[in-house]
């Protein structure tokens, strides 16, 4: 028989590629338990429901969130979600081929140029393989319109998404090498794996030190690299985070202060994403 508590992970994928927030999404899910409470005698088939319930109610907080996203301190970056197969809420119930990329950092980052809408029609349709009738009732427009939504959103990513394509383990040998090479404090080294238009943003959300503004080009993100490394007193693992390896960073106490993604293509780092605001990191504590 059907439980609630099959369908929670289902339920926390969908709201965690809508929001990009871990604990936000962790919210959705628990006040969409609390409907399904509410009604449950009443509910015929548990799924639809369930479907219908998370993503009208991250619509809604979507359409706030924007506003606020706007008025963000520096670049806003979604909270980083371990993803690691001992955490059930991490693991794609669809058993989704793609499950790596529609979680990283970069193509959440990417769904924040699609109006709320467009972002769940996408989502239900291109992850979750959802039928346009039932994206329909979900999100309560037509088929036809369903069907324009995805073409304008899918196209519109198609526009600007990295032209690079790269494997798990060329993106870890990068990892490496840009850990290496940052830890040595040697520029040329480190000037030699960065593509030459490389973007790095980085979220303090206000809270901590970051830079207010993307930083472009080799030259400027080395330098800035370097100089927090030589300002800094920090240790740094490895560890799986949206579905990639990435660098987290702990001060000399062991507290967690960073996080850091690569994007890489074309045997070099085309963008890094740090995220260094507190509220985003207590979940990986």
């Amino acid at each position: 028989m059907d439980s609630f508590e099959s369908y929670r992970p289902l339920l926390f994928s969908i709201a965690y590629r809508m929001l990009g927030s871990v604990m936000e999404a962790e919210d959705m899910v628990q006040e969409t338990y609390l409907r399904y409470q509410a009604t449950a005698e009443d509910v015929q088939s548990i799924k639809p429901f369930l479907t219908t319930v998370v993503t009208r109610l991250c619509l809604d907080r979507l359409k706030s969130a924007q506003a606020k996203r706007e008025t963000y301190y520096g670049p806003w970056l979604p909270e980083p979600l371990p993803t690691h197969l001992e955490n059930p809420a991490t693991v794609d119930p669809l058993n989704v081929v793609s499950q790596h990329e529609s979680i990283s950092m970069a193509f959440l980052v990417l769904l924040e140029n699609l109006n709320p809408v467009e972002r769940a029609v996408f989502l239900l349709r291109e992850v979750f393989d959802y039928g346009y009738d039932e994206i329909a009732q979900i999100v309560g427009k037509e088929e036809a319109a369903c069907r324009q939504l995805f073409h304008r959103a899918k196209q519109h990513l198609a526009s600007n998404r990295p032209r690079f394509k790269t494997s798990k383990e060329e993106h870890e040998q990068l990892l490496v090498k840009f850990m290496q090479a940052v830890g040595s404090g040697n520029l040329d080294d480190l000037m030699g794996i960065l593509a030459e238009n490389i973007t790095l943003w980085s979220d303090g959300g206000g809270i901590v030190q970051a830079a207010r503004l993307p930083i472009l080009g080799r030259d400027k993100v080395a330098r800035f690299v370097l100089a927090i490394q030589g300002k800094q007193n920090y240790s740094a693992e490895v560890a799986e985070i949206n579905g990639w390896a990435s660098i987290i960073l702990h001060d000399e106490t062991g507290k967690l202060i960073g996080v850091i993604s690569l994007d890489v293509g074309n045997s070099q780092i085309q963008a890094l994403r740090f995220v260094v605001n507190p509220n985003k990191l207590g979940r990986l504590q």
